[in-house]
């Protein structure tokens, strides 16, 4: 008898726990259609990370963190200057399509006489002129998907 009491407890509680686990809030009945501004997939804005990687296609992409909104692309070298190169950051911030939810930084190389990679400055233009190309893809994306 001790030991189906002490079952029967067990259980309770143990769906007490699990219960307690879940990430999901409960959907009522009038609550089970998504809302409009509700994003499924990665942690930030889809417009914004998808206008990302389009609009830095060009550079070697060496990491990508959906979740975190950090994107890190490789050196790229132009072959019209191959004596620069250059490594972009990009990090989005919120889930909306906002200017201030992107942040773009950019790290530049030059050759030196020895042939060795040396640290030169970037201008801070560069740096925005990439966030506005981004920011007007994300929002030519968002505007096509509005039109479907």
């Amino acid at each position: 008898m001790a030991f189906v009491r002490g079952a029967a407890v067990a259980l309770i509680a143990s769906g007490l726990l699990l219960g307690g686990c879940s990430s999901l809030p409960f959907v009522g009945a009038k609550d089970k259609a998504p809302k409009a501004d509700a994003q499924l997939g990665i942690g930030v804005n889809a417009y914004l990370w998808r206008a990302t990687l389009d609009t830095l296609a060009f550079m070697p992409l060496a990491s990508a963190d959906p979740w975190g909104g950090v994107v890190n692309y490789d050196w790229y070298v132009n072959p019209q200057a191959p004596n620069e190169r250059f490594k972009a950051t990009v990090f989005i911030l919120d889930r909306r399509l906002r200017a201030d939810a992107l942040n773009v930084s950019v790290t530049k190389e030059v050759k030196d006489a020895a042939g060795a990679w040396t640290a030169a400055p970037v201008a801070a233009q560069t740096e925005t002129d990439l966030e506005n190309a981004i920011l007007t893809r994300a929002r030519q994306l968002n505007l096509a998907n509005a039109a479907r």
